[in-house]
């Protein structure tokens, strides 16, 4: 939703920045108390960069990727022997680029500061991170050697049930606080712009 160059860089920053500090409690156990908000950035990401997916999404893929590599190889442990890389971390690819659309779905029909843009956020994000969830956990159960053989749709189901509420919990935490971030600052840009109309007309 940012219309300025310098707007998007700083919102990009300031995403990049709230993703480097949570996303490494997926390795070091001490951040456990910090969840990853890397679902939620780039849910937000999409609602507030939209327009700008060429450069924005790949760059905090790019930053995914070399948060993971760091805090693993900082640990002594070789990237792709690592428990939760296989060949289904590809597939993070799409997964996170869901959450991208369905917040750039939502800035499409964003209407203003409105009780329908709050049911909108809600389908939104329920939309897209499930679809997130689908293809990560299901790649991962699926592709993955970390998971023991044999494998089953019945298996599958119960591990889906026994993460889906943490993850989607977590996430619209870190979307909730997001919205309540924007609806502070666009009342802030309200107030300064009418008291700027304000002193223009005295």
């Amino acid at each position: 939703m940012a219309t300025t160059l310098t707007r998007r860089l700083g919102i990009f920053l300031a995403l990049a920045l709230v993703m480097a500090a949570t996303r490494s409690h997926h390795f070091l156990h001490h951040f456990d108390n910090l969840p990853d908000a890397s679902w939620a950035v780039f849910f937000l990401a999409g609602f507030w960069l939209r327009g700008s997916v060429r450069w924005a999404f790949p760059l905090l893929m790019a930053l995914a990727v070399l948060i993971d590599y760091v805090v693993i190889s900082g640990q002594g442990i070789d990237f792709w022997s690592h428990y939760c890389v296989s060949a289904a971390y590809w597939f993070l690819l799409p997964s996170y680029f869901s959450l991208w659309l369905g917040g750039s779905w939502l800035a499409g029909h964003y209407k203003g500061l409105r009780l329908p843009t709050l049911a909108l956020a809600a389908a939104a994000l329920l939309v897209s991170e499930g679809v997130c969830y689908l293809i990560s956990n299901g790649s991962f159960y699926w592709i993955s050697a970390s998971v023991p053989l044999p494998r089953s749709f019945s298996a599958w189901f119960a591990n889906l049930g026994d993460w889906y509420l943490i993850f989607l919990t977590t996430t619209a935490i870190y979307v909730g606080a997001g919205a309540v971030l924007h609806v502070a600052v666009s009342q802030l840009a309200r107030v300064l712009k009418q008291t700027d109309q304000t002193g223009v007309r005295h």
